[in-house]
């Protein structure tokens, strides 16, 4: 079974060939990372904005993301900001331009979930601010790293309007009802280290290491076999879809699948003879 079957079974996105480095954005900053290029990097690139999200710059991303998915060198997506902002909020100019039926009638921010549908595991590295938009776009990724100086909230409340793009959903599931409640209904900002704390990030470093620690951690990623990995985020992420019975149902499904996959055969096959494993993706 190869991986591109795998891709079409399991995550419903179009796989389209391989086209980031002919690709002109305007908003981010794309290329791959690593002493094998296989970690996909996008970074947010409207600093004089704080990186505040737009339509436009959500398409970047979500169409660069894509890209790397289809690529099969490629086995993590990381995403920054800069030091100042990872993303500051969504771009409230563009917001305020809009009225109620085009909201609804355009189904405004339902696009960002295309995010959830990339099989490719993706880290957030959070440096300054992810507010508003910008945490829910870090909590749309699999794991979440934070530089020390890192806030988080969902201030819109302020503005007169709630979390439109899962914030009052993921953000409840990540750090409880009552966390949620006090962040969503005060706008309070938490810290990076509290965003640790609550389980909203997995681990917090000096800011200028951040993001090179954070490409450790994807080219780890990147090393396994592609198609277990994808199987693990997505069983991962059902719990929080599913009941458990459904969940460990999957769970063992997906299981039952890598037994088909000759990465499997030599990942045993190499621990067995205690030796390094050779996967090939298939």
């Amino acid at each position: 079974m190869s991986l591109r079957s795998v891709n079409r079974l399991f995550t419903p996105v179009t796989l389209r060939a391989f086209r980031f480095q002919s690709t002109s954005y305007s908003s981010i900053l794309v290329s791959k990372k690593g002493e094998k290029e296989n970690v996909g990097f996008i970074q947010i690139n409207r600093p004089k904005a704080l990186n505040s999200l737009n339509t436009q710059l959500m398409t970047e991303v979500i169409s660069a993301m894509k890209d790397f998915y289809a690529d099969e060198k490629v086995g993590c997506i990381v995403l920054t900001g800069n030091e100042k902002a990872f993303a500051a909020g969504a771009d409230i100019k563009e917001m305020n331009s809009l009225s109620f039926q085009r909201h609804y009638k355009e189904r405004y921010l339902d696009f960002w979930n295309d995010i959830n549908k990339i099989g490719t595991p993706i880290i957030a590295a959070v440096n300054g601010y992810a507010l508003g938009g910008g945490c829910e776009l870090a909590m749309l990724c699999d794991i979440i790293y934070a530089g020390d100086k890192a806030n988080f909230g969902q201030p819109e409340i302020k503005l007169g309007t709630i979390p439109g793009a899962g914030g009052t959903q993921r953000l409840t599931h990540a750090v409880g009802k009552a966390r949620a409640m006090e962040m969503v209904l005060t706008g309070k900002f938490i810290t990076a280290q509290q965003a640790e704390k609550y389980g909203l990030v997995a681990a917090v470093f000096p800011a200028h290491q951040l993001v090179d620690e954070t490409i450790k951690t994807a080219e780890t990623i990147a090393s396994m076999p592609k198609m277990a990995a994808m199987m693990a985020k997505e069983s991962v992420n059902n719990a929080y879809e599913m009941s458990l019975e459904q969940g460990c149902h999957f769970e063992r499904r997906f299981y039952h699948f890598t037994f088909a996959t000759n990465d499997q055969k030599e990942g045993m096959a190499a621990f067995q003879e205690k030796r390094k494993p050779n996967f090939t993706d298939s």
